[in-house]
């Protein structure tokens, strides 16, 4: 009985605090994500546990063409640890404002919307974690600092509790 209070306490205190994507309508410069990767983007990174903790660092070289209406990222990532990992994102206008969007290692379909200077991604990861197949929920924001930087601070979470972050910070390169 306590066990199940204290989950329906955490998710209920997970869903508070949620800033909607609205809230940077009139924040400048206007993120436009086509454009933003018309040309090739280095980006660098890091991941923490819960604790604040960084596990990883990385490097991801973001390359992308257009196929029609549809943008394709290809994510080439080189881990602290010599890992290296590949992700290519299919990404596909979904209405005003909106996009979906899907990749290898995604469950389901990513869902985007746009707001002045800042995107808000909403998605489920296949994360491997020591072998294992785990399904994280991801509250993933970009921000437009300027014409060529992007900051990305994602939450990862686990049944409604905070298990990660991850912090990328992205360069477009002439």
């Amino acid at each position: 009985m306590y066990k199940a209070l204290l989950i329906i306490g955490c998710l209920l205190l997970g869903s508070c605090g949620n800033v909607g994507v609205e809230r940077y309508a009139a924040e400048q410069p206007t993120l436009d994500l086509a454009a933003f990767f018309s040309q090739p983007v280095q980006a660098w990174g890091m991941v923490q546990k819960r604790s604040g903790e960084v596990v990883k660092r990385f490097h991801v070289r973001i390359d992308s063409r257009r196929e029609g209406e549809r943008l394709i990222l290809d994510e080439q990532f080189v881990y602290s640890d010599g890992t290296r990992q590949q992700r290519t994102w299919t990404l596909t206008p979904d209405g005003p404002k909106r996009w979906r969007g899907t990749a290898g290692d995604v469950i389901g379909e990513a869902r985007g919307e746009l707001a002045g200077n800042a995107l808000r991604w909403a998605y489920q990861l296949d994360l491997v974690v020591d072998g294992r197949h785990w399904a994280i929920d991801l509250d993933d924001w970009m921000y437009l600092v300027d014409q060529d930087t992007l900051i990305n601070r994602s939450s990862m979470r686990k049944l409604g509790v905070e298990v990660g972050q991850v912090t990328l910070f992205m360069r477009r390169m002439p």
